[in-house]
């Protein structure tokens, strides 16, 4: 019988994390835990966050104590099946450590990879590229409002097999403002030419929100570019959209008014605290930045409804689509997800906001690694 050991590491909470502080277990050496239970309270300077383990089994060892400041990547404890020996344990640690050591820290590098801005066509794009491998690469694109920094649990993770691309589309970040008429068209435009001048031909397209509906604009405007979509609660699937909370999340002006717009996108609202509010007023007071998403925002939710209509592109989709919906989206409606084709592979999740990758990281992250494995096996 196969044997199945996962290792528990440090995590990486934010693009600026290099090192976390183990604050406590919250299972002892023998526990039985599922995956997506949470195993330890980790600390960081911003935030103290529960680490949800990435696979079912026991609590083998704790290799990490309680009070230890670890670098990312570092190893926390041992999950295993019972079947496993002591000695099969003490020996997958060592193997781990050595791994680790030959490796010379490389996921620790991609961990702390910062963004670079490039010049792509007529725009300034902030651009964070990690990872490698032999499979297709992965575009990352964000939704409305927001940033590269929205992929932050889920990039490194990603890109344990592969090359993902994660940046800030224009208008939002540090990208240039330009946005032309606000229209997915020329967001998708900007993607596209990124890939181009990353010398990427075909690619794994994974979009939330916005991000869903510009990947959808790829496929339509740029089919041979793209080898698969991942839809995190897309535009584009019906008319309903929470335009009041888009409103503030743009001109909000105040941490408390911006905290409280931010919090419409999780279902759990502790997850938003003032030191997001504040990070988000920051970029929000760039020069330009506001009127470039009131462009945004007028071409594609105009009238206080979604005036953008990709459902046709994604009813005639002859490529791997998978899509996730959190069924307490207050700002997208999950009907556009119980309506899609039957050709999509749906995953509805209850309890979670508009941000699935966010709330349920765990989860989200394995289903897309599945994915797009099964993707790369069958292309």
């Amino acid at each position: 019988m196969t044997k199945i050991l996962t290792a528990l590491t440090m995590p990486k909470f934010g693009l600026a994390m290099t090192e976390g502080k183990l604050a406590s277990w919250t299972l002892s050496p023998g526990d039985t835990v599922r995956e997506g239970d949470e195993v330890a309270d980790i600390e960081t300077s911003k935030i103290t966050s529960g680490y949800e383990s990435p696979a079912s089994g026991i609590l083998r060892k704790q290799v990490a104590q309680a009070g230890e400041t670890l670098p990312v990547g570092a190893l926390l404890g041992v999950v295993a099946d019972a079947e496993a020996s002591d000695e099969e344990i003490d020996a997958f640690i060592a193997s781990f450590k050595a791994d680790t050591d030959e490796e010379g820290g490389e996921e620790a590098e991609a961990a702390n990879a910062e963004p670079r801005v490039i010049t792509v066509g007529e725009h300034s794009l902030n651009v964070r590229d990690v990872g490698r491998g032999d499979g297709a690469p992965v575009l990352l694109i964000h939704g409305f409002g927001g940033d590269l920094s929205n992929w932050m649990l889920n990039q490194d993770v990603l890109a344990r097999y592969q090359r993902v691309i994660a940046f800030d589309l224009p208008g939002h970040g540090a990208s240039s403002k330009d946005v032309g008429d606000g229209s997915v068209t020329v967001l998708a435009e900007a993607a596209y030419e990124l890939l181009k001048a990353l010398d990427i031909p075909k690619a794994h397209i994974l979009g939330h929100s916005l991000g869903g509906a510009i990947a959808l604009a790829l496929l339509r405007d740029y089919p041979d570019a793209v080898l698969t979509l991942t839809l995190v609660a897309p535009a584009g699937m019906e008319r309903e959209v929470n335009a009041e909370s888009l409103r503030e999340m743009v001109e909000a002006d105040r941490t408390r008014d911006m905290q409280k717009a931010l919090q419409v996108l999780v279902h759990d609202k502790s997850l938003v605290g003032r030191r997001m509010a504040d990070n988000v007023l920051r970029v929000r007071r760039l020069d330009g930045a506001r009127e470039a998403l009131r462009t945004i925002e007028a071409a594609c939710f105009a009238n206080g409804q979604q005036s953008i209509d990709l459902r046709p592109v994604l009813d005639a989709a002859r490529i791997p689509v998978t899509l996730f919906w959190g069924e307490a989206d207050e700002v997208l409606p999950v009907a556009g997800a119980k309506n899609a084709p039957d050709h999509v592979v749906k995953h509805l999740l209850p309890q979670v906001g508009h941000m699935p990758q966010l709330e349920k990281t765990v989860e989200f992250n394995r289903l897309v690694e599945a994915f797009l494995e099964k993707a790369q096996v069958t292309a």
